[in-house]
């Protein structure tokens, strides 16, 4: 099946079935954060959008990437985020190129957002409820990253194949260079990073639900979809 690998700046259409791939860092957290408890996560298109969302719905928690800012809760770091207990809450997310991705194909008639961590449930999901190729969207380096694309190719290597050897494509992303900025950062006590943000987000299949994003109430919402092991696998 010819899948299609492209870029934001490349999305001059809205393809009918898209997989937002962000795996430093933004849907690593994501995952994490609905492991941790979470109901929902809205994607906002700015920090003001993701503010507003906050101080206009009680109890709901914000989170951008980069160092903590005033009104936000926390920020986009899966070492961060595992430690907090989140059930039952709401979260609003922005970040630089996991949202960003997920909002400019927001009205496609079906969109996961994807990393490794929730890899294997995505693909499927996507045999189970997907029909013809898919668009992955890689969201990080202007569809350049490296880690992005592993993980979009392994996810469509699961769609064909079922089993596939996980190393070969987490190896491309621990050697990419997103992994190597929180590294970085970490060295130079930037806040905003936990020393095992890399580790955390260089884990395959490690929850069994995939992400979905829907339109609810003119927001952009994601939600876990449980998916059984092997469900839909035929091969």
């Amino acid at each position: 099946m010819d899948h299609r690998y492209v870029g934001i700046p490349e999305l001059t259409d809205v393809p009918r079935l898209a997989v937002v791939v962000d795996v430093m860092r933004a849907f690593t957290v994501a995952a994490w954060a609905f492991s941790r408890g979470a109901e929902k996560i809205v994607l906002a298109s700015s920090d003001g959008e993701a503010l507003a969302l906050r101080e206009s719905r009680s109890g709901w928690l914000a989170l951008k990437d980069g160092a903590p800012a005033a009104g936000f809760d926390t920020v986009n770091s899966p070492g961060l985020i595992r430690s907090l207990d989140l059930a039952g809450r709401t979260l609003v997310q922005k970040t630089t190129a996991g949202t960003v991705g997920a909002l400019v194909v927001a009205s496609a008639s079906l969109v996961l957002c994807a990393s490794f961590v929730a890899a294997g449930a995505t693909a499927r999901f996507l045999k189970t409820e997907g029909s013809g190729p898919v668009t992955f969207v890689v969201t990080g380096d202007a569809g350049q990253a490296t880690e992005d694309l592993a993980c979009a190719e392994y996810i469509a290597q699961h769609l064909a194949d079922g089993e596939v050897e996980v190393a070969p494509y987490l190896h491309r992303g621990r050697i990419s260079r997103a992994a190597a900025d929180p590294a970085d950062g970490v060295r130079r006590g930037y806040q905003g990073v936990h020393p095992d943000d890399v580790d955390l987000s260089l884990e395959a299949d490690t929850f069994s639900f995939a992400m979905v994003a829907r339109q609810e109430d003119s927001l952009t919402v994601l939600r876990p979809a449980v998916v059984p092991d092997g469900a839909a696998d035929t091969s």
